[in-house]
Formats: structure tokens, sequence, C-alpha cells
């Protein structure tokens, strides 16, 4: 007696329970391995891009939005701040590095973000082709805006005024690529990099003063461009990344910019904390449904055996006055909760790495984030082992019935 063919005999007799069941399970798995993979995936990418910035300066509004625009390029900027200002926190004894940027306009849905070679130095990314722009109106572009936009060394084009590919084209100044940075994983695949003098000649900022020349530092990966500080005289920026040399920086300078300054000091650890308690409330909140249903799917398998041993008694009994062991019986009917657990944990893999796939899409499409990382995570192992449990424990319970099944009163009854 093969005990897989009956019990697979079984599940096919019972369509419409096995289907229900199996379906439960497989919305409960793919909502958590879901929720796995987005939080890995989501906080690689948040502390990847945060990697040594201490605080953020900007204008004065949502601190969290001067975040969000400033290191993840994901929001529209508070305003703009003045250059002097920035350049004055230069001095202070704590700072350590100040990396201006100026944010305003796009190519294609990708920012045009304004800056010094210190922020290229900063997320330490290499160059695949080219070299990192050196006079005004020349740019370096991010590996994705390579690959989306087709744009290669030599090309030209316009940018479009705001951070929406259908704002207006800035015509008469053109930007011109001289190089194209290698994949890093950071924000800076999804920029259009320049230095800050070409927003504000593009914006006409510019009082016709010249452009600051640029000296060249050997690196040991070849030269490279570091700008002098900027010319400060009536120019704003968009904000401005600092970081400390100590920690008193943190405890000091934040009051000072606050309290004595048109800026406002954003401090990434605290704001990012507070978007992710935010976010966890809702995470928290799919995860204990996912368990509900899960549950609910334990349950459905577990009645759905029950009903089908008193539909399937006449059936037992017979096969054990046949010379089947009752011990056989119950691993037939465990066999048959085990296989609806298992067809649940796979379907429900599968499931979420299509809504990982259309998340990924929508990311890619709205803030050009990529969150393609589709292998096995080392929880969803402990989460297969759940799914088992919730099977044996399932099919164990009605399954005791068939230790106190009566052959003969069952064959008479009949």
């Amino acid at each position: 007696m093969n005990l897989f063919k009956i019990s697979m005999a079984n599940l096919r007799e019972k369509k419409l329970n096995s289907f229900l069941s199996a379906l439960l399970l497989t919305l409960g798995i793919g909502m958590i391995s879901l929720l796995l993979l987005l939080n890995k995936q989501l906080d690689e990418q948040f502390k990847r891009n945060l990697k040594g910035i201490d605080m953020v300066v900007g204008a004065k509004g949502s601190p969290l939005q001067v975040i969000l625009s400033s290191i993840y390029q994901i929001d529209a900027p508070t305003g703009n701040i003045p250059l002097a200002e920035v350049n004055a926190l230069r001095k202070n004894p704590f700072v350590k590095t100040v990396i201006p940027l100026s944010i305003g306009d796009n190519y294609q849905g990708f920012r045009i973000l304004g800056t010094t070679p210190k922020y290229i130095e900063h997320f330490n990314v290499k160059l695949a082709e080219g070299h990192l722009y050196n006079a005004s109106m020349e740019v370096t572009i991010g590996s994705k805006v390579a690959r989306d936009s087709k744009l290669k060394i030599g090309d030209q084009f316009s940018g479009s005024h705001g951070l929406d590919s259908e704002g207006e084209k800035h015509e008469d100044k053109k930007y011109k690529v001289v190089g194209i940075f290698k994949s890093s994983g950071t924000v800076v695949d999804q920029l259009i990099v320049t230095r800050l003098s070409s927003v504000w000649d593009i914006h006409e900022h510019s009082e016709g003063g010249k452009t600051p020349e640029v000296a060249e530092v050997e690196h040991s990966d070849g030269p490279s461009h570091v700008d002098p500080e900027p010319d400060e005289e009536g120019k704003d920026v968009t904000s401005a990344l600092i970081q400390f040399r100590n920690p008193m920086g943190l405890i000091t300078i934040p009051r000072q910019i606050n309290d004595n300054t048109s800026m406002q000091a954003a401090l990434p650890s605290i704001e990012i904390n507070r978007l992710f308690s935010l976010l966890g409330v809702g995470i928290e909140t799919l995860r204990t449904l996912a368990l509900i249903i899960i549950s609910i799917a334990g349950v459905s398998v577990f009645i759905s055996l029950y009903n089908s041993l008193k539909d399937r008694k006449y059936e037992m009994a017979l096969m054990l006055s046949m010379g089947a062991t009752r011990t056989r019986l119950f691993l037939m009917l465990l066999i048959e909760g085990l296989s609806l657990a298992v067809i649940g944990f796979f379907a429900g893999i599968i499931a979420s790495r299509v809504g990982l796939w259309v998340f990924s899409n929508a990311a890619e499409d709205d803030f050009h984030y990529s969150l393609g990382q589709f292998a096995l995570q080392p929880e969803e192992i402990y989460l297969f082992f759940g799914a088992i449990a919730i099977g044996i424990v399932a099919a164990a319970l009605p399954s005791l019935g068939i230790y106190r099944l009566n052959i003969s009163r069952t064959l008479a009854e009949e």
C-alpha cells in the first residue's frame, strides 16, 4: 500500500477543502516572507547610504524631509540655505567634513546633484569609464542613469526644472557627460553628479564671477579632482552633509544651528529610527495578520482532515480489516497534512518573490531604488519548519481518531 499515492488521491478527492487550506497557508507564509525580504533590503539600503553622515543641515521645515531629500534623494527639499552659513561650519573644531548639495533639476526623472568631489569620496564610488566632472556643465553619471537613459560619454543633454521629468527644460544650456560611475549599490547609482557651479550657472545665480580653479590630486587609483571651498558670495545651496570629529559635535552643534542660524539641523539616526518606528507599526500589524491567517489555515487543515476521517470511517475500517495497521493509516493522514503545509510554504515563497518583484518595479519607477535580492533568507528556513509543525499538529489531532475506530461496529453500520 503506497501511502503517499493514497494521500494525494484523498487530497484530490477533496479539491475545494485542500485548495482552501493550501491557499490560507500560502497567504500567511507569503506575507511573512515578503515582510522579511522588504525589511532586510530596506534596512540595508538605509544603512548603506547613511554611513558616515552624522548630521544634515537644510532649510527649516520637516527634519525627516531634509534627511530623505539630501541623503536618499526620495523627497523634495525644504528650500535653500546660504552657502556662507554652510561654509562657517567648516571652521568649527568639532566638524570634520562638510559636503554642500544643490538639488533642483532632473533628466528623465534622475536628479542632477551639484556637489563637491568629497561626495563621491564619501561613498567610495569608482569610475567605470571617463573621468570625474571638472568644469562647469560637465557631469558624471551613475550606473542606473547610464543604463536607463542610454547616455554615454560625450553626449549632451538639457535638464528639466524641478524634480518632475515633465518640468520645463533648460534648453539654453546643456550638460556634457564626461564619465560613468561603477555600480556601487548606493544612491550615487541613480544620480547625475556635477559641480555646484553648474547648478548656479544654469539657474543664472552666478553673478559673472569666474568658476574657481580646480586642483588635481594624485590618489592610488589615479587622478581625481578636488574643489576648493566654493565661493560663497550670494550663493545658496539646498543642504549639506556633516561628519563630526568626535561625539561632542553631536551634543553642541545641532542646538547652535537651530537657535542661531536660518538653517535647521537634522540628525539622521534620530529621524530614520522615528521613520522605522512608524513603519514598524504597520509591519507588526501585517505580521500579526499573517500569523492569524496561518493559524486559520492550521484550523482549516484540522477541520478538513477531521471531516475526511468521519466521511471515510467505513473505508478506514475496511482497510484495517484487510491487514492495514492503524499506524499506517495515521501516517497516511499525517502525510496529507504535511503535503498541504509543504505546498503552502513553497507557494508562499513564490508569491512573496512575485510581490517583491512588483514592489521593486514600483520603487524603481518612483525612486530608482532596486530591491532585487530574491535569495532564500535564513529566517525563511525557520518559517518552513513552522509550516511543517502546523501541518503535523493540524493533521495529528484528528488522525488520532484512527486508534479509537471500532472496526466491526463501523462495518456493521454500513
